[in-house]
């Protein structure tokens, strides 16, 4: 959940948030962020039929991979509590070929959102589902319950006090993993028979195949729908007992309609979806063969972004008010030999720049949990402590933008690689050395510098 409310995510404060994570690309940041605010404006708007007609601002993203594209996105969407997705243009195909029809983009945002909103009424319910699990685990376990007493009963407040006292006792118990090991006898009911389909085929699209076949089962025997008459029961451990009814408790208080309805009204109206790769279905000039798939896809996505209806199995959900974030390495073409249809409905324009070794610097310092934070904490549970100096962090970042530019320039990736192999023996050995310091100083990098150099070793790890 984001620490913001929607009406304090200013554009400013939304481009300090990013900023804790990513370096520099001020212009892809300044336009997220007002994209983001012109979403709580369009709400605020009193007239039904304007605010309809107010559709987002959608983003074009261009520069080379490893800047920040994919990060700004991301980082946007959990700033605004927003349902995200990534998806790969490469992986549609025009209508009429084998592979992911571009719908399957909206119906994936959909799934993840009743998942997510799922999760979140089921913490909801917990606390009372946990409640009603240990009641029947003791009744299991034959402790008596003083709610059955009768108050008619000859000496009743004594009894129900013992019992009172006692049935708490044994639920501290169960608490604490006393009784994990005691069996119990559950009562499981038979899950309605589901047919088993098998399909042979060689095409790219099995996996929307499969989704659909679930789909359709889903249909024809829902979650919900009666189960065989009669109950099973299974001799299980409590702990596995407790974890099951719990389960069983927690999914019979979740209001399902509900969940599923706020699900596509949070898609409708906060959905973000991220279209990596855009550059890769823009056809090279040739009028057959595979460029006319990837003019095809264009075409395809069009009435996606431009607003349509999209039925999904949890319900027919409209695209109008999808932020759609697009992005491309564009070695090759522009953004402007992408269809201009579609050029259209990405209005805004922001150009990610390569990274400096200044750059690559900030990354390593400036950046919340950056990787020699993560890689000193890893190196702490084995009780080795790492100390970066900035000598040391100056000539990573030196060698990173070294290799990027003699090499294949994949931005702030190369840090990764260029960490894995510095850190490589460390790693190896940490287990050993608990409770060893580790100086990692320009002297240090240089000296694993060279011995990598003259091992041929870096070329395992620098792509």
């Amino acid at each position: 959940m984001s620490k913001y409310s929607v009406e304090e995510l200013t554009p400013k404060r939304v481009v300090e948030e990013l900023n804790r994570f990513i370096i520099g690309q001020d212009e892809a940041k300044k336009a997220v962020a007002v994209a983001l605010r012109n979403r709580w404006r369009r709400s605020k708007i009193e007239d039904d039929f304007l605010r309809k007609e107010i559709t987002p601002r959608n983003i074009l993203m261009s520069g080379p991979t490893g800047v920040g594209k994919t990060e700004i996105a991301r980082r946007l969407a959990e700033i605004s509590n927003a349902p995200f997705l990534k998806v790969e243009a490469t992986k549609f195909t025009e209508v009429g070929y084998v592979g992911r029809d571009v719908e399957s983009m909206i119906k994936d945002l959909v799934k993840h959102a009743v998942n997510e909103k799922k999760r979140i009424e089921t913490e909801i319910v917990y606390k009372k589902a946990e409640s009603v699990a240990v009641d029947k685990i003791l009744d299991m376990l034959n402790i008596p319950n003083p709610e059955k007493l009768s108050k008619d009963e000859e000496g009743y407040e004594e009894k129900y006090k013992r019992q009172s006292d006692y049935r708490k006792k044994m639920a501290d118990k169960l608490e604490n993993g006393k009784l994990d090991d005691k069996k119990v006898s559950v009562p499981i009911k038979p899950s309605a028979p589901i047919p088993v389909f098998e399909i042979v085929s060689g095409s790219g699209g099995i996996e929307e195949i499969d989704s659909m076949i679930k789909d359709m089962m889903s249909n024809i025997f829902p979650p919900n729908a009666p189960q065989q008459k009669g109950k099973k029961e299974k001799t299980m451990p409590v702990s596995e007992a407790f974890e099951y009814i719990l389960q069983t408790e927690a999914e019979k208080m979740l209001d399902h309609e509900k969940i599923v309805r706020e699900a596509l009204e949070w898609v409708e109206n906060d959905g973000i979806i991220f279209i990596d790769e855009i550059d890769k279905i823009i056809a090279s000039g040739s009028s057959h063969g595979p460029d006319v798939s990837r003019e095809g896809v264009q075409r395809d996505i069009l009435p996606i972004v431009e607003g349509c209806i999209v039925n999904t199995k949890y319900g027919p959900v409209r695209t109008d008010h999808i932020l759609f974030i697009a992005a491309g390495a564009f070695h090759m073409n522009s953004p402007e030999d992408l269809i201009p249809e579609l050029q259209g409905r990405f209005p805004i324009k922001a150009r990610l720049l390569s990274l400096t070794k200044k750059d690559f610097v900030r990354i390593l310092t400036d950046t919340e949990n950056s990787l020699p934070v993560q890689y000193a904490e890893l190196m702490k549970s084995e009780k080795v402590t790492l100390n970066f100096t900035p000598s040391g962090i100056e000539e990573i970042a030196g060698i990173a933008f070294e290799e990027n530019s003699t090499t294949q320039d994949i931005g702030a990736r190369r840090l990764q690689s260029v960490m894995e192999i510095l850190l490589e023996d460390i790693s190896f050995n940490a287990s050993e050395k608990g409770g060893s310091k580790i100086k990692i100083d320009k002297a240090y990098v240089n000296k694993w510098y060279k011995s990598a150099r003259e091992n041929e070793k870096l070329s395992n790890y620098i792509i």
